[in-house]
């Protein structure tokens, strides 16, 4: 079936993007400060995976960060899109009614569309609290969309894994499983550190973040690698 080879071209590309446009974002940041015409803009050395020196927002929101943020995130926003359309149109393969599939297919493209909401916006400075708090209510609805598609989707994975044994890898298909679970309990976890007013969970709440959109792309990454054949 040809949507095995572009589910795996779209999940590759759906890893190497962000990846790539956030920490090109976190260099430039931090290492190329005569590129900021503002000089409040830049930020000194700090590796934010561990230490939560700055947001991602906060390396992304910037002149010149964002003229690669943005773009990134809106060709991963239509390459999410085609994943989750991909992946229908395999199990419709299997089972056309299972309700499953329509259930990950609106997540995904929901947390697709709050993606390119959420960049569409950023970077605009407009100092009102419905406006922050319309920002942070989509950033939840993309972690929330992106969370439900992925499980739905590892949950119809194993409920067809005897069929599709013999495309897909089944130790990859149970990382991708452990992995959802982790995002899982972490992001419950992590409700009342977010929620906690002032600064005082700062480095937390960034640290948090980047390994957090981390985990979400490398399940795309484990996906890639998953599917070893193609369905006859």
């Amino acid at each position: 079936m040809d949507s095995i080879k572009k589910v795996k071209f779209a999940s590759i590309w759906i890893f190497v993007i962000p990846f790539v446009a956030i920490n090109s974002c976190l260099i430039l940041i931090t290492q190329f400060h005569e590129l900021f015409p503002e000089p409040a803009s830049v930020i000194h050395w700090t590796f934010p995976y561990i230490d939560g020196g700055a947001s991602i927002s906060r390396t992304a929101r910037p002149y010149p960060s964002w003229l690669i943020f943005k773009p990134a995130m809106f060709l991963t926003s239509f390459f999410l899109i085609r994943y989750w359309i991909y992946n229908s149109e395999i199990f419709k393969s299997l089972d056309s009614n299972h309700k499953n599939i329509k259930k990950f297919l609106f997540f995904g493209i929901a947390s697709a569309i709050a993606l390119i909401i959420h960049s569409i916006f950023l970077g605009i400075a407009f100092d009102n609290n419905l406006y922050k708090l319309f920002r942070r209510i989509i950033m939840f609805l993309f972690i929330i969309f992106e969370i439900s598609a992925q499980a739905y989707l590892v949950s119809t994975l194993y409920i067809y894994k005897e069929k599709l044994n013999n495309h897909i890898n089944q130790k990859l298909l149970k990382c991708k499983l452990i992995l959802v679970s982790i995002l899982i309990v972490v992001a419950i976890i992590s409700i009342p550190i977010i929620a906690w007013p002032g600064d005082k969970f700062k480095f937390v709440k960034h640290a948090l973040e980047w390994d957090f959109f981390l985990g979400v792309i490398s399940f795309y990454l484990l996906t890639f690698f998953m599917w070893n054949k193609k369905l006859k």
